[in-house]
């Protein structure tokens, strides 16, 4: 096997923000910090399910609640951008023996394993590091998590990270 072709140059970091979060994302520090590797960092805003959309397309008349949802998305999605480069200063600060570079910040909308799969197929991430266990839309339970989701359709190595519980 040539070593080259398990060099770890780009890590994809796919995080919901959760408060454990940040385990999983010092795990993804400390491995790009051994390879001099770069970090892509991605949050996936979940789409309405589909019932709650016509839900709210009902209430408020189609046409209004899409201008609804133009009109705030790039605040929400701004929002998100500046709560992930706080938590990048916050994890940052907690590991000063690991510099690392995050690269891009990826903030859009969608279904999260979907997003995650592409971003791993189509950008030269090399791996992706994800905690298993988020806080979605969806109970872990009903569906199974997305990082177990993402470990099964995956064809670049997942390192998913059992995050600790609130008892710890």
């Amino acid at each position: 096997m040539n070593p080259e072709s398990q060099r770890v140059n780009r890590i994809l970091y796919p995080t919901d923000l959760s408060e454990n979060a940040s385990f999983a994302f010092g795990h993804a520090i400390r491995i790009a910090n051994c390879y001099g590797a770069k970090i892509t960092i991605l949050y996936v805003l979940e789409d309405l399910p589909p019932n709650v959309l016509m839900i709210m397309q009902a209430f408020h008349g189609r046409d209004r609640w899409e201008e609804m949802q133009r009109s705030n998305r790039d605040e929400i999605l701004q929002s998100i951008r500046d709560r992930i480069q706080a938590f990048c200063a916050g994890v940052a600060s907690n590991l000063p023996e690991c510099p690392f570079v995050a690269d891009e910040i990826l903030v859009e909308t969608g279904h999260p394993v979907e997003r995650i799969l592409h971003h791993l197929d189509k950008r030269p991430c090399d791996m992706a590091v994800m905690g298993s266990r988020g806080h979605g839309i969806l109970k872990e339970a009903l569906l199974g998590s997305t990082s177990h989701r993402v470990l099964r359709r995956s064809s670049k190595p997942v390192l998913v990270v059992p995050l600790p519980s609130k008892e710890n």
